[in-house]
């Protein structure tokens, strides 16, 4: 399987990403983006499957995270600048479209891009976050509704809040935030399932055979955050009621081919999320991955990947397939 490609430094948007590039030049295009709190690193084990199957893989750090540039400013992680990065590396490129594909985060920006930049976005994977349509209020009202004062993304809002609990124990965030699903029903976890700074506070530790994410690939994320800190990935969350202003009016409807792969036991993006997809998405197939959390690229690596090539070959054949 072809190793982890090491970073190409591309400029994109008024910024530079670290990318990483596998697979053959005229290679059908696939971007994957990653969520929060992660990197590129997070698809190593979907790079060397995709690039060996025939694609060309576009793996970016996003803006605000690992090596890719990092600027200041909440407004400057809005979702048409984070949209605009990766058109932009299709720019740089020489594509004209991609297949692109996300997780968490990364999940949320191609399907945004999707609505916003239809002719660039060929088709549309998501791995755990569906599509959805604008809902009646701004999103804090509804996380709030969740989970009250001390649900997670509320408490990103607050700025340095979360940042002055994680920075120094980087360590022992990424065996927090790598743990292993949450048994029981969801309906009875919430509000607490979503304290995550609160819970955080108390964490002393848990047993390996209770992280997904093994301690090598943990550090990977440790010093990556240690190097930019946390702020520029919470400035994400910082803008989700801008992004909802802004998406009003913008038609949710989707007609390129779409795969929805949920995970039945991620209770932030159960599977039930996904139930709106097919009034809003013209062709879309849907995979669940049971028993699985919310890192599925490190839980179920093995299924995320025959459910992505299934689809990719028979929608998108790589060059030559």
């Amino acid at each position: 399987m072809t190793d982890f490609p090491p970073a190409t430094r591309i400029a994109t948007n008024g910024i530079t990403l670290a990318v990483h590039l596998a697979g053959p030049e005229d290679g059908q295009p696939l971007i994957l983006a990653h969520g929060w709190p992660e990197l590129a690193w997070s698809w190593k084990n979907q790079i060397g499957v995709l690039a060996e199957a025939g694609y060309r893989v576009i793996a970016p750090d996003l803006r605000g995270f690992g090596g890719s540039d990092c600027p200041e400013g909440v407004d400057a992680y809005d979702i048409d600048t984070l949209v605009g990065d990766l058109t932009g590396l299709l720019d740089a490129l020489g594509h004209e479209t991609a297949v692109f594909a996300g997780h968490d985060w990364g999940g949320i920006i191609v399907w945004h891009a999707a609505m916003l930049a239809p002719q660039r976005v060929a088709g549309v994977i998501g791995v755990n976050t569906p599509h959805l349509p604008r809902g009646a209020e701004p999103p804090t009202n509804t996380f709030r509704q969740i989970g009250g004062e001390d649900h997670y993304i509320l408490r990103f809002q607050e700025p340095g809040y979360a940042e002055s609990r994680f920075e120094g124990r980087e360590d022992d965030f990424f065996a927090f935030i790598f743990g292993t699903p949450v048994e029981g029903d969801p309906e009875d976890l919430y509000p607490q399932v979503t304290h995550l700074p609160k819970q955080f506070e108390s964490f002393q530790g848990r047993p390996e055979d209770r992280i997904v994410v093994g301690p090598e690939d943990r550090a990977v994320y440790a010093d990556a955050y240690r190097a930019t800190g946390f702020t520029p990935g919470i400035n994400l969350y910082r803008n989700f009621d801008a992004n909802w202003r802004r998406m009003g009016g913008v038609d949710h409807r989707l007609a390129m081919p779409c795969l929805m792969v949920s995970a039945e036991k991620d209770f932030m993006l159960p599977p039930k999320l996904a139930g709106w997809m097919p009034a809003l998405c013209k062709d879309v197939e849907f995979q669940i991955i049971e028993g699985c959390g919310h890192w599925t690229m490190w839980e179920a690596p093995e299924l995320l990947n025959t459910h992505m090539l299934d689809w990719l070959q028979r929608r998108f054949p790589a060059a030559g397939s």
